[in-house]
Formats: C-alpha cells, structure tokens, sequence
C-alpha cells in the first residue's frame, strides 16, 4: 500500500484493513495531526500545570476572563432533527454484535464507543471502524450461537466517541510522532462516513470526553471546521454532545457549549468519571476524602449541584441536557435482586426527567423500556424540554466543592475497590473494555474510581475505616490475593491476565506517585 509521506503503521494489515487505512483516509489523519497536534500537546501541558496548583491547594471557580460569555444571551445553533429526541442513549463499544443490539434496542440514540467501554488494541479499533461503516449502510450483520443478527427497520441515532485528547494511538506515527487517538478515531470516521450519512438524512455526529476546559472544546470546534471543509461538507454539519466528566469543566460549561456553538449538541453529565475526577484533583488535599464508591450518589451535595447546573446552563442556551449512566444492568436468576436494580434504574431515570434533563443513559438493551417508560411519564409526545430553563438554580463554586459524603468507609467497600479493578484491569488487558462485575456494567471510568480511591484512601488522615483501622498500603497489599482469587473464580475461564492485573492495581494504588490515567500505562502492554 502506497502510504502519504511521512506515514507509518507499525501493526498488522490484516485482511480488510485497508478499506479503512486508505491512502487517502491516512493523508486526512495526517493533515490534522499536522495542523492540531502541537495545540493538542499544549493543552496536555496546560492540564498538568493545572494539576499541580491544584495540588497546591489552588481551588477551581468560574473565570473572570469568560464572564461575557456566561452572562450574554446566545444560544446554540438548531439541533438536526434526528437529535432533538434522545430520551434514551444507550452505550457500548464497537464491538459487531453490541453495534447490532444498540442500534436495535428501542433507544433513541446509541453512542457507540471507541474510548471508555473498549479497549484499545489495534483490532478493536480498526474492526470498529469497519462495523461502523456496514452499520451506516445498513449491510451489518452476524452470526454467532446459531443466531442471525441484523439491524431492523426502525433503528437509534449513531453517535460516537472518539478517544479522548489524553490518549495517543502508538501504531500510528506521522512524521515519526504518534498520532492523537481521537484524531485518528474521528478522521477515518469523517473520511469514510460523513457523506453517505448525510445523504442518507442523518449527519456524523460526536461525543467528546474527557475535556477539562473551554479551550480544549475550541481545539474540537477548530478541527471540525477544517475537516468539513477538507471534505467538502457545510459547515456545522458536525453535531458534538461534550461530556462534563472533570470537576474543572464543571466551571466552564457555558464557555464549553460557546466555543462548540455551530457544531454543538448540548452536554452530558458523565457522571463516574466525574467522581474519579474529583478524587484525582483533591487527591493530596487533607481534608477531602469521599465514603464507599456506593454511597457517592447522585443526591450526593456537590453531584446534585453539578447535575443541576448542567441542566440549567443547557436550557439556557436552547442545547440538549443528558442525564448520565445508569450503570445497573438486569440480574438473571434472582428476582429479587433484578427488581431492586431496576427500581434504582426507575429512581434515576424519573430524577433527571423530573428536574427536567431530556434522556438519559443505559448500559444494557433491557433497561431501555424502563427509562424510556420515566421520560416518557414527563415529556409526554415531546421529544425534549429544553423549554423547562430551570431559572431557580443557583450554584456557586461551594456547592460545587462540597464534597460529601466522607464516610462510612468500610472494609466491604476498599475489598469492592480492590476486587472491581482486579477484575476490570484483567479483562481490559484480555481485550474487553466493558465488563459486568458484580451486576453493575463497568468501564475504565468506574475502574478509576477504584483505583484512585484506594490510593487517596492510604494517603489522606480520613482514610479510617468505619471499626477504626486506617487504611494503609500493606492493608491492601493483604487483601489483594483474596479479591484475585475470587476475580477470577468470578470469571471462570481464561484468567490468565488477572495475575498481571492484581499487579498493576497494587502498584498504582500503592506507589507514591499518582498515574494521571490508569489506561495510560495499560496501552503500552496491549498489541
């Protein structure tokens, strides 16, 4: 294959790889990297300065070079019609089967994922990228157990996300430089699909992670201009959903949506990772400490203000709000226990109809009917209520902060952290980035948590568990072969990645540095 200059792919072509991994594919993922990369690693550096005055005991609050922004009157500009009804999303990775089910599953939209739910080896994203393009044109298929798997008439709105601005693709270098993973995962999705969606009614439209600040959303905002006009696509074709999932973005969501104003789709309150983010930002902060993962809540003070504020400032500027994800799936085989789930499913879902969001996420096709049953008690025939503005909400920077609850913390809780990272980090590393642990579906942003938990835990004077015995680095290390063992009789079949991942969750959660981002040092052990 003739690749652009200064190109170059260090893993396998296998076969039908390179319908994607075109010439010409390639030269547009190339072109971007040129024009955006330098800002990109910028704004990486921008991140860590961030960071560490955080660590100096800095606390966020709104900007007052922004203020004109937050207090004008503008709005988004109109939502294509195919996005304006979005009571249910439902989400998964980009796997053939799970691209079938979503787009099947009577939700309203389906955010297929190349970042959290996935991991990221090299046949992952690739088949993905060619999964995606037999779905658009509705030519996907499979079979598996004796099954056939098609698409139906009537089938969600495709929505995807990139990886986020933290992530390279190392198997892909552009004048001997690794690529943005997110550049790379949304070019070969522009290049190989903008235009047959539009012609077919619809339009590429994107969720956008991780983000911590309005400059990283002008960086996006940039590179779809320049990528629709490369294309030969109108501009403000491109539809992008941001995710505010870092406490810092939480204090820039108007300048957030303003900065994406032609292209955007409103904001999505990715709630798991928030609550890693807080961790990570106030991680050596003596005084912050959160209880048991279980009890951070979405009633938790500093969530609600976060939800509400999203919310508020969405309707405000005529932009989608959605509610973030339901992370209970259905249990078989105890019927107790699956209604106690989906009741927490209902409770969520009816919240954020009630305060007024317009959809909200699941994780598994059979929770689709129960949320869309709560909206649907609120919206009525609407497709949203960007009409409910939600004028009463006031949220200051201490509503934000107030981070509670901080207790209880229990030895149930720090083996739950343990036996979830266990289990998730070995699954990532054997190829599946989502993964059902004890009835919840887990990603690598629930899998954060966990980790970060731990080693704020060890490190902060309020890491006590609930008898009095504070949490230390050697209390762990002892209960890490008791919650390997059963992670892996859990599992029941090939373990054999779970060994390396009781190490790796030891270490990251015991050493004295804290690793920016636990799929970080991950990505360099996988093909």
């Amino acid at each position: 294959m003739n690749m652009p200059q200064g190109v170059e792919i260090r893993a396998p072509m296998k076969p039908g790889f390179e319908a994607i991994l075109t010439p010409e594919a390639l030269a547009l993922v190339a072109r971007l990297h040129r024009g955006f990369n330098p800002r990109r690693k910028e704004l990486l550096a921008r991140r860590l300065e961030r960071a560490k005055r955080l660590d100096a005991g800095e606390r966020p609050d709104f900007l007052a070079e922004t203020r004109q922004v937050r207090d004008g009157d503008w709005t988004i500009a109109p939502v294509p019609k195919d996005l304006q009804c979005r009571r249910v999303e439902i989400t998964g990775p980009v796997e053939r089967k799970m691209i079938i089910n979503a787009l099947n599953s009577g939700a309203d939209s389906y955010m297929t994922d190349f970042e959290d739910s996935n991991a990221p080896n090299w046949d992952n994203q690739i088949t993905g990228q060619i999964n995606l393009i037999d779905a658009i044109r509705r030519r996907i298929s499979l079979e598996q157990g004796g099954k056939t798997y098609r698409l139906n008439d009537r089938v969600a709105t495709l929505v995807v996300r990139p990886r986020g601005w933290h992530l390279d693709e190392k198997h892909v270098l552009v004048d001997g430089e690794r690529v943005s993973g997110g550049i790379f995962d949304f070019a070969l999705y522009m290049f190989h699909n903008a235009r047959e969606l539009v012609a077919r009614g619809s339009g590429p439209y994107f969720y956008l992670p991780k983000m911590e600040s309005h400059l990283e959303a002008r960086l996006w905002n940039d590179i779809f201009v320049a990528t629709q006009k490369e294309l030969g696509i109108a501009q403000g074709t491109v539809k992008a959903t941001v995710l505010i999932e870092t406490i810092v973005a939480a204090f820039e969501m108007d300048e957030i949506l303003y900065e994406l104003r032609e292209h955007s789709a409103g904001l999505n309150a990715g709630r798991w990772d928030y609550i890693f983010s807080c961790i990570k930002k106030f991680k050596v902060d003596r005084d912050f400490c959160l209880a048991d993962r279980a009890r951070v809540t979405m009633t938790a003070p500093f969530m609600r203000a976060y939800a509400l504020l999203l919310l508020a400032t969405c309707h405000r500027r005529n932009a989608p709000a959605i509610g973030g994800m339901s992370a209970l799936i259905p249990i078989k085989g105890d019927p107790v226990a699956n209604e106690k789930a989906l009741a927490g499913v209902r409770t969520d879902k009816a919240r954020d109809a009630t305060d007024g969001y317009d959809g909200g996420w699941v994780a598994h096709p059979g929770l689709v009917p129960i949320a869309m049953e709560e909206f649907v008690k609120v919206l009525g025939d609407r497709p949203n209520q960007i009409d409910k503005k939600r004028d009463d909400v006031q949220v200051a920077a201490a509503d934000l902060l107030n981070f509670q609850p901080e207790t209880p913390i229990t030895e149930a809780g720090l083996r739950m952290n343990i036996n979830v990272g266990i289990h998730y980090l070995g699954s990532w590393l054997a190829g599946n980035g989502c993964v059902p642990i004890h009835n919840l579906m887990e990603d690598a942003a629930t899998a954060e948590i966990s980790r970060s938990q731990v080693w704020q835990w060890i490190r902060s004077p309020k890491g006590v568990l609930d008898d009095g015995r504070k949490v230390t680095a050697e209390m762990v290390r002892a209960l890490i072969p008791d919650e390997l063992a059963k992670a892996k009789a859990a599992v029941g079949g090939d373990t054999r990645t779970y060994d390396r991942a009781a190490q790796i969750f030891e270490q990251m959660s015991t050493q004295e540095s804290f690793a920016e981002f636990l799929t970080l040092p991950l990505y360099e052990e996988i093909e």
